[in-house]
């Protein structure tokens, strides 16, 4: 299992939610709140495939946040 922690001043949770929608065939996903993070655990059917989704859906998820702020 792999944890992501999205801290809420860069991190816009509706865009996580909408990252989560997008990657959810490819994993498991428990989300919980924490202080001023999002945290999102990752759980795939190797490591090698967790570290990617995780990376993947980190990335998404601040593309999203970024283009919802409407920066280019």
């Amino acid at each position: 299992m792999r944890e992501l922690r999205f801290h809420r001043d860069l991190y816009a949770g509706e865009q996580v939610d909408a990252a989560l929608k997008v990657y959810e065939r490819f994993g498991t996903f428990t989300t919980s709140e924490e202080g001023e993070h999002f945290v999102v655990r990752v759980e795939s059917k190797s490591a090698a495939r967790e570290r990617r989704l995780a990376g993947e859906l980190a990335n998404y998820a601040l593309g999203l946040t970024i283009r919802g702020r409407g920066a280019t």
